[in-house]
């Protein structure tokens, strides 16, 4: 079990199929409901709908899943529905980063704040452009949360199930949100300790996509403790691992395929492991242009091109390569002291190699 399947484990099972149904019919209860409050809302509605359904890998929903089943749950739609609620956690997350991040793009498109800034130009509206799309964003992506709390319950499994999964989902949603403080943080203080990257790699993006989807479904099914101590052994290596390859994509992916200006991570000023990584291995020219260019919004492609040298020629990208391998390795260990379902522990193992292995 070394290799992943033709088929992706997000697609097994009718999977991602059965999450967008699931998306789409939610979504339109809601287009119904903030239509009734006010017209006005038509875009609100419109845009949470394109953020939620337009792309998006439905990792968290996957793992989540099969977490599930691999503890011996029974599946249902009702299951599948509500594991979906995790993509609202996601675009509220998303939605909140890309505005603490400047950032213009999401998945190739305008992100949200930028979206409403351009209507508000648009439409020829009093005020602020930028503040009015900053505000927008900040109140969608506090719908989106709000909106995984409605779902999660709403999606037809018995309350006393529910009480079980309770605490994890909680437990996810504080996490990731003191992790992006913990990202802002560093960013302002400038900490460029792999101590550091790692500790906001962990709370920001790692526990929330692989190791608490897995104890969401680990719940819901009822898991014995070893299952869910597996799980966390599985799912903390592999989702710092999955953490790694997103940064590693955010200085060196093609822009096709990741929907972002190549380099919009060196911009933004990421503290991440990579350039950690970079800073303790380069000498001191290295450091000063480091120093110099990292969070400069105007840096241009030549500039990218020079931080992009200064942290390959420092070994930080070989290293963070394998640490990836090395984060997997032990991910994949992890499956192998703890009998699962047989189908569930091949999507697992399958889900760690798509999700490290990733061009997006």
């Amino acid at each position: 079990m070394t290799h992943a399947a033709p088929v992706s484990p997000v697609d097994r099972a009718g999977l991602r199929q059965r999450v967008d149904k699931a998306l789409t019919g939610f979504l339109a209860n809601q287009r119904g409901w903030l239509t009734g409050v006010d017209e006005a809302l038509t875009p609100v509605a419109e845009a949470v709908e394109e953020f939620v359904l337009r792309g998006g890998k439905r990792l968290r929903p996957a793992f989540a899943y099969w977490g599930y089943r691999g503890a011996g749950g029974v599946d249902s739609d009702q299951v599948v529905a509500t594991l979906a609620a995790l993509e609202f956690v996601q675009a509220s997350a998303l939605i909140h980063d890309d505005l603490m991040d400047r950032s213009d793009t999401r998945r190739g498109e305008p992100a949200v704040h930028r979206r409403f800034a351009s209507r508000h130009r648009a439409a020829g509206w009093t005020g602020d452009a930028e503040g009015f799309g900053d505000a927008a964003a900040i109140l969608l992506g506090d719908l989106c949360l709000v909106w995984s709390d409605e779902m999660l319950h709403g999606a037809g499994l018995d309350a006393r199930t529910l009480a079980r999964a309770r605490p994890v989902f909680d437990e996810m949603r504080t996490e990731v949100t003191v992790g992006q403080y913990l990202d802002v943080l560093t960013q302002a203080t400038g900490d460029t300790s792999l101590e550091r990257a790692g500790k906001v790699a962990r709370y920001k993006s790692a526990k929330y996509t692989v190791e608490r989807p897995l104890l969401l479904g680990a719940a819901l099914a009822g898991a014995t403790t070893e299952v869910e101590a597996a799980y966390s052994a599985y799912g903390l290596p592999l989702g710092e691992a999955f953490q790694l390859r997103d940064d590693v994509l955010g200085v060196f992916g093609d822009p096709a395929q990741t929907g972002k200006p190549a380099g919009d991570d060196l911009r933004e000023g990421k503290r991440t492991y990579l350039v950690a990584a970079a800073v303790a291995g380069t000498d001191d020219a290295g450091r000063t242009m480091v120093e110099q260019h990292l969070g400069d919004p105007e840096l241009d492609e030549a500039g990218v091109a020079r931080l992009r040298e200064v942290i390959i020629a420092s070994g930080a990208l070989a290293r963070t390569e394998e640490r990836i391998a090395t984060l997997t390795e032990t991910a994949l260990a992890a499956l192998a002291t703890v009998d699962l379902e047989t189908e569930a522990r091949q999507a697992l193992v399958d889900l760690a190699i798509a999700a490290t292995r990733r061009a997006d």
